[in-house]
C-alpha cells in the first residue's frame, strides 16, 4: 500500500519519536555556543595582533638593570639607555682590600667590561607570539635583572696576578742558632700567597655590583714547625747540647773544645719538618784555631828571620794536621747526640803552608830602610811601645800588600798587654791605655817612607811634639784613626821593629828597620815653617787635669823625591802639607776671679 505521508514528514516524525520531543523545527540558538568560541578565538587573535605590533621587542614592564628602568623599552633604546645610564659604573674599578691596603683592578686593563647585548636579551628584549610574554611585556611584574658581565680572562688574570707582589709573605722556617752558649730561637713566619682563581671569581662577581669592594682572598702558608715546637726543642735539647766540652781523640793526644769555642758556629735549621744541626765550617775553625794549634808535631811553615843582621829563610817541615771537616763532623756528632762526650778525630800529614822557596822567590835579601826615635823616661813608654813593637815585628809585606797599624797591633787594651799613659786628646794631654804608641807609629812611618811605600794614609799630631821629625811623623787612635800604607814593589818587604828601654838616667830608643831588595832610591825635605798661630790659655780644675807650657802652630810642607835604585832621574815630588794647630797652656786651676 503506498505511503500517502507526504515526502519527508515520516522522517521527522521519525526523528521526533527518537528524540521524544516536540515535532515543531528546532530553534537555531543552539548553534550559538560554537559561534561564541570561535568569537574567542578571533578576539584573542586580535589582541595578539595589536599586541604584537604595540610590543614588538620591547622589554618586559617593570624590567631594571643595576637601577636602570628599561621596561617597556624596545632593544635598541634599552641599549642605548644602559649604555649610558651605566657608564660611570661599568669604567668603576674593582677593589681588592688586604690589611688595611687596597688594590683596584682596572675594567680598561683588566679585562672586565659591561655586555649590553647580552644584558637587554637577558631581559627578555625580543619578538614572539607567545601570548603570555606579551602579557608580561604588558604588565610585568616588576623584576631586577643582573647585568651581564664580558670576561676577558687571560686580561683579568693578568691584572690580579700583580697583585701577589705587595700582598705575599714568603713563609720562613725557624731555627736555632747560639749567641756564645744562650740557644736563640728564630721564630718561623706564616707565609701569605692570594688564591688568584678565587679572586679572579671574585672580581667579575663584584663587577658592576653596588659596592665593588672584595676582601682579597689569601691562603696562609704555615711553617713546619711552630714557636712553641722550637721552644720544646731549647728546653729539651739545645741546652744539653752547649753544657759540656767535647774531646777531640786525636792518635796520642786529646785536645778539648769547650762550648764557649763550638756553639757560635753551630745552629739548627728546619728541613722536611724536622731541626737539622748545621755547622759554619769558617766559624768553628776560627774560634778552635787556638785548641788546634797545640796539635804536636803539627806543620812548621818557613820563617824569615835575621842572623847578624841579614834575613834569612828557615825552611818548614810536613806534620801532623786535621782537617776542618773532621772537627766539623765532631760537633755535628755533639749537636745530633747531646749525651757525646768524645769524637774520634782522624789526622794525616799535610806539607807546610808556606815553603822555603815561597819565601826565597820574595827577595828579601837587604835592609832597604831604616829609622830611629827617642823618647824621655816614662815606664807606659816602655811597655806600650814594647807592646806594639813586639806584634808589628816580623810582618811580611808581600807585593801589594796593604799595612794596616790598627789592623796588625789591634785595640789597645790591658788583655792586649797594654797600660795606661798620656795621649793627646781634644789638643790637651789626657791618660788612656796606650799611650806612647804614637811613637812606634812615627818610626814606622819614616820606615816606610824612605823605604819608598806607598802611603795610603797617615795622621800627624795636632801640634808639633820636638823629638819627632818636623812634618814627617803620625798618630792613630782606636779604630778611627790609623796608619796604612802599600808594598808597591815587586818584591817581598819584612819589617822588624824592637825599643831599647828608657831609664831615669837616658832616653829609650823606637828602632823599624825594613828588609827586601833596593827599588826605590829616596830623598826628602821640608820647608821653613810659615803662618804661626799663637796658644790660648786654659783652666781646668778637674782632678784629671794635665797642666802644659803652650807654644804656638804652625805650618809646614815635607817633600818626597822618588827615583828608582841605581837612576838618576826624577820620577815624582811628593809634598805633604801639615797644619799643627797651638798647644794651649793649661792651668789646673779654676780661673782667677
Amino acid at each position: 500500500m503506498a505511503d500517502s505521508t507526504p515526502p519527508g514528514a515520516g522522517r521527522d516524525a521519525r526523528e521526533t519519536v527518537q528524540l521524544g520531543a516536540s515535532t515543531s523545527p528546532e530553534p537555531r540558538r543552539r548553534r550559538w555556543p560554537w559561534l561564541a568560541l570561535g568569537g574567542v578565538a578571533a578576539t584573542v587573535a586580535a589582541l595578539s595582533v595589536v599586541s604584537y605590533a604595540y610590543a614588538g621587542d620591547r622589554v618586559p614592564h617593570g624590567t631594571s638593570v643595576a637601577g636602570v628602568d628599561i621596561g617597556g623599552l624596545d632593544a635598541e633604546q634599552a641599549r642605548a639607555k644602559l649604555s649610558a645610564r651605566l657608564a660611570i659604573a661599568a669604567a668603576r674599578p674593582v677593589t681588592f682590600t688586604y690589611d688595611a691596603r687596597a688594590f683596584d683592578v682596572d675594567p680598561s686593563t683588566g679585562g672586565l667590561s659591561l655586555d649590553v647585548e647580552q644584558t637587554v636579551d637577558d631581559a627578555g628584549a625580543g619578538r614572539s607570539w607567545n601570548p603570555l610574554r606579551l602579557l608580561r611585556v604588558l604588565t610585568g611584574p616588576d623584576r631586577d635583572v643582573e647585568p651581564a658581565v664580558d670576561v676577558d680572562q687571560a686580561a683579568l688574570t693578568e691584572a690580579v696576578a700583580s697583585i701577589p707582589d705587595a700582598v705575599n709573605a714568603t713563609k720562613a722556617e725557624g731555627g736555632v742558632r747560639f749567641e756564645g752558649t744562650r740557644p736563640v730561637i728564630t721564630q718561623p713566619v706564616v707565609g701569605v700567597t692570594v688564591d688568584q682563581a678565587t679572586a679572579i671569581a671574585a672580581a667579575a662577581d663584584a663587577y658592576l655590583s653596588d659596592d665593588p669592594q672584595v676582601d682579597l682572598p689569601v691562603r696562609e702558608v704555615s711553617p713546619s714547625l711552630t714557636g712553641s715546637e722550637l721552644r720544646n726543642f731549647v728546653d729539651d735539647r739545645a741546652a744539653e747540647v752547649v753544657a759540656t766540652p767535647l774531646r777531640l781523640d786525636l792518635p796520642g793526644q786529646t785536645l778539648v773544645l769547650r762550648p764557649l769555642q763550638f756553639a757560635p758556629a753551630l745552629s739548627y735549621a728546619v728541613e722536611s719538618g724536622e731541626l737539622v744541626p748545621r755547622v759554619d765550617a769558617e766559624v768553628l775553625i776560627r774560634r778552635t784555631r787556638s785548641t788546634l794549634a797545640r796539635i804536636r808535631d803539627k806543620p812548621q811553615d818557613a820563617t824569615l828571620v835575621l842572623r847578624a843582621g841579614k834575613p834569612v829563610v828557615v825552611p818548614g817541615r810536613p806534620g801532623v794536621t786535621v782537617e776542618a771537616g773532621e772537627i766539623v763532623d765532631a760537633v755535628l756528632s755533639r749537636a745530633k747526640e747531646p749525651s757525646t762526650q768524645s769524637v774520634e778525630v782522624g789526622t794525616s800529614t799535610a806539607p807546610p803552608a808556606v815553603s822555603g822557596r815561597d819565601l826565597g822567590r820574595l827577595g828579601v835579601k837587604e835592609e832597604v830602610s831604616s829609622f830611629v826615635t827617642y823618647f824621655p823616661y816614662a815606664e807606659y813608654r816602655n811597655v806600650n811601645q814594647g807592646r806594639a813593637a813586639e806584634l808589628i815585628d816580623g810582618t811580611l809585606l808581600e807585593p801589594g800588600d796593604l799595612f794596616s797599624f790598627n789592623g796588625t797591633v789591634g785595640e789597645r787594651t790591658e788583655e792586649n798587654g797594654f797600660t795606661t799613659g798620656y795621649i793627646i786628646s781634644n789638643g790637651v794631654f789626657a791618660e788612656d791605655l796606650g799611650g806612647g804608641v804614637s811613637q812606634v807609629v812615627t818610626t814606622t812611618y819614616n820606615a816606610a817612607f824612605f823605604a819608598g811605600l806607598t802611603d795610603v794614609t797617615h795622621t800627624p799630631h795636632s801640634f808639633y811634639i820636638d823629638r819627632y821629625p818636623l812634618g814627617r811623623e803620625a798618630t792613630v787612635a782606636w779604630p778611627s784613626v790609623d796608619l796604612k800604607f802599600r808594598n808597591n814593589t815587586p818584591y817581598g818587604v819584612l819589617i822588624h821593629a824592637w825599643v831599647v828601654p828608657s831609664t831615669s838616667a837616658s832616653y829609650g830608643e823606637m828602632h823599624v828597620q825594613m828588609f827586601s831588595t833596593k827599588y826605590w832610591d829616596i830623598t826628602a825635605g821640608v820647608s821653613d815653617r810659615y803662618d804661626y798661630t799663637s796658644p790660648r790659655t786654659r783652666y781646668d780644675p778637674s782632678d784629671t787635669c794635665v797642666a802644659n807650657t803652650g807654644y804656638g802652630g804652625f805650618q809646614v810642607d815635607v817633600y818626597r823625591y822618588v827615583r828608582r835604585v841605581g837612576s838618576s832621574d826624577l820620577l815624582r815630588k811628593e809634598t805633604d802639607h801639615v797644619v799643627y794647630t797651638p798647644s794651649d797652656t793649661v792651668i789646673c786651676s779654676a780661673p782667677p776671679g
